[in-house]
């Protein structure tokens, strides 16, 4: 991806998050905006609006053109154009090495014979395998199918999200810091891992440890200076930013920080039981160091904390929008409904951007992505009834999609690279969607 391209893409996400402040702000007034209507599904599976349609194009256990199966639990995806012009799908899975249901491998591991097992990153003696990874889908878009599935990456343990970066490739993150026991867990989980666009089957498995070792959830790459800012998905979390040595090779090292608020260290974030911060204030940052990266207590952040850092509540979904860093805290705020940061990189400043308190308008929030043409889309995970919001930039939000088939969250959801296709996974059941219709309409209301 070029730079220029890649700011293009990230820069159209201030527009929409401008709105999803005003929208969670309004409460109740944000839910009685215009209401975009939804077809019922006939088959119960997912309500689209009236001209859309979606597709299953890729289901947990099918097998895939490398012989192994469709692991299950997909999550986080990012998008590539390939020369060829068609569409490139890196989907994360968010497995434990059980349950078997889940593996790529089989329910007696006898697939295991299909991979060279060397490349896998913890091969669990051969009876205890990581079930994670990333699988690439080739998506002939013109035809609406997938015209290629494999492995890219595997071993690993509950693949969670991740992000693009400027060299094409994806950063895949292990949202896990179970360690090696001596016997079927042959080595610590808890990294990030880089996995290229342009991989034609396994990738070596190699750990970026300096980028630390914590329960990883997304990251967003500056493509002016390479740092890599990083999310945590714990209760009591905070927000990291590596700084590599050379942007070009992250596995040569680099520094690693936590954010701190320069002139109230310690600073409790959450809402929860008093209010430690307040939206539309600019918060100054400082980033103080972190050592002991690898953490073998997984106790980064109480440590960093201890030291001054900020805390925030299950850091979440995580873009960079042309210098300024969005992030989602999905259960922060003093109703547990959500909420959403921003950090000025020029500036230093640390802004409470947005706090659902209503969860008819937002419940929960997890996955963003951004429409062609700038708005918002957002995906909830809140256990009861999942949506698709649309927030417009006046500050409008409209549902989407309502997942009617189960209680899954919806996970992943981005477009392709023309803007003509939506993917999203509804994660426990096991299922990709492509979904299509005509975008220009949702444009005009």
């Amino acid at each position: 991806m070029k730079r220029r391209t890649f700011l293009y893409q990230t820069s159209v996400v201030s527009l929409g998050f401008l709105s999803l402040s005003r929208c969670v702000q309004k409460g109740t007034d944000a839910a009685k905006s215009t209401v975009l209507p939804l077809k019922a599904d006939p088959k119960n599976y997912m309500d689209l609006p009236e001209g859309f349609s979606y597709k299953i194009i890729s289901k947990a256990g099918s097998t895939m053109s490398d012989g192994l199966l469709v692991p299950g639990r997909a999550d986080g995806m990012g998008t590539f154009l390939r020369k060829d012009g068609k569409v490139i799908i890196i989907r994360n899975h968010e497995n434990s090495p059980t349950p078997l249901e889940n593996s790529p491998f089989g329910l007696e591991r006898e697939l295991l014979a299909k991979v060279d097992i060397s490349r896998l990153y913890d091969a669990g003696r051969g009876e205890l395998p990581g079930l994670g990874g990333t699988t690439t889908l080739i998506y002939d878009e013109e035809k609406g199918e997938v015209i290629e599935e494999f492995m890219s990456l595997a071993g690993t343990y509950r693949n969670c999200a991740g992000g693009v970066t400027p060299w094409n490739s994806w950063l895949t993150c292990e949202e896990d810091t179970t360690k090696a026991d001596g016997e079927n867990i042959e080595k610590d989980h808890g990294y990030v891992f880089d996995v290229p666009a342009d991989a034609t089957g396994l990738v070596e498995a190699r750990p970026i440890k300096a980028m630390g070792r914590f329960n990883h959830e997304a990251v967003a790459v500056d493509p002016q200076t390479g740092i890599i800012y990083q999310t945590e998905d714990a209760s009591d979390s905070l927000i990291y930013r590596f700084i590599p040595e050379d942007p070009k090779d992250l596995h040569k090292g680099g520094k690693l920080q936590a954010l701190a608020v320069g002139n109230q260290p310690k600073l409790d974030t959450r809402n929860w039981k008093e209010r430690g911060v307040e939206q539309g204030i600019g918060y100054p940052v400082v980033w103080q160091d972190v050592d002991d990266v690898d953490s073998p207590l997984d106790d980064l952040r109480i440590r960093g904390f201890e030291g001054g850092a900020a805390c925030f509540a299950r850091g979440e979904g995580m873009w960079n929008a042309d210098g300024q860093i969005y992030f989602a805290c999905t259960n922060g705020g003093p109703k547990n409904f959500g909420q959403i940061f921003r950090y000025d990189i020029e500036k230093e400043q640390l802004e409470l951007f947005a706090e659902s308190e209503d969860k008819t308008v937002l419940h929960m929030c997890d996955n963003v992505t951004i429409a062609p043409w700038g708005e918002v889309l957002v995906c909830e995970d809140n256990g009861e009834l999942n949506r698709m919001h649309l927030i417009s930039k006046d500050g409008e939000l409209r549902q989407f999609a309502v997942n009617r088939s189960s209680k899954s969250e919806l996970t992943g959801a981005v477009f392709s690279p023309s803007g003509k296709t939506l993917f999203v996974n509804v994660q426990e059941n096991g299922d990709t969607l492509a979904i299509t219709g005509p975008w220009e309409k949702l444009q005009a209301v």
